[in-house]
């Protein structure tokens, strides 16, 4: 497979899934416009070591994920310098733990904005160049808490089940056009928006460290195990394959069997 002459937009691509899934991208042969927070000097050696290691361009864009008018013109960077947005990875997510009645509204506002609204706000950018090109894929990086839940994380849990919603919606409105859209699902990914939730999560049940990461994350996943970072790139790089033409509009599930039970 290659993806040579693509170009692929990945939000909260600094670290974790989204640098994963951008990096893959990359090495398929894809150009990339990076996107997400950090330390401006390890976002620039970010980028450069993808065009180093894999003889592609990259881009940063700063877009705020809370602002659709910098989400528009974060898709509008990749069509001016590449000529079109192929491949959207709505991959940026925000985290926090609280009890509902504690739960502060401008934490719950964020949440939606950054984990769902940031991705309708970006499909609505890119659709309209992708139906042109008779060619697009569009992968939302979901959660297992699009289809089930957990306490204490109600606005992560609404946000994420609505992604799932907007997936199904934007795959039919453009099944005719080449253009296909699905999300990923994995459970839990050790990335530093999981390992920045353990504090709270410490908190809010009264437990250890050990006991948030043994009795509450991997007590969800029969395997015992984390889903990898690369592991969830592999599966986002087969969907903008050819062999997954026929994929549209599913919630793909990769978490080690937590949603089986």
């Amino acid at each position: 497979m290659t993806l040579t002459s693509k170009t692929a937009v990945v939000t909260g691509s600094t670290s974790g899934i989204g640098l994963a899934i951008a990096r893959a991208l990359a090495k398929e042969g894809a150009n990339v416009v990076l996107n997400g927070l950090g330390d401006a000097a390890e976002i620039e050696r970010t980028r450069a070591a993808i065009e180093s290691e894999f003889g592609v361009k990259a881009l940063y864009s700063p877009a705020n994920m809370l602002k659709a008018d910098e989400i528009e013109e974060m898709v509008r960077l990749g069509e001016r310098t590449f000529g079109g947005v192929d491949i959207l990875v709505n991959n940026a997510g925000i985290q926090f733990v609280s009890p509902v009645e504690d739960f502060p509204v401008e934490k719950w506002n964020q949440i939606i904005a950054i984990n769902l609204s940031s991705a309708f706000h970006a499909i609505r950018a890119a659709v309209p160049g992708m139906k042109a090109r008779k060619w697009g894929r569009i992968i939302n990086t979901a959660s297992a808490h699009s289809l089930v839940a957990s306490p204490f994380k109600s606005a992560y849990v609404a946000a994420k089940h609505g992604v799932a919603g907007l997936t199904k919606t934007v795959a039919l409105e453009v099944a005719t056009h080449g253009v296909t859209v699905n999300c990923i699902s994995p459970g839990y990914v050790w990335t530093p928006l999981v390992e920045n939730q353990i504090p709270d999560t410490m908190k809010a049940r009264g437990l250890t460290r050990e006991q948030v990461i043994n009795d509450v994350l991997l007590e969800a996943q029969p395997t015992k195990q984390f889903v990898t970072v690369d592991q969830v790139a592999a599966l986002a790089v087969f969907l903008c394959s050819d062999a997954a033409s026929q994929i549209t509009g599913t919630n793909m599930s990769m978490d080690g069997g937590w949603t089986a039970k």
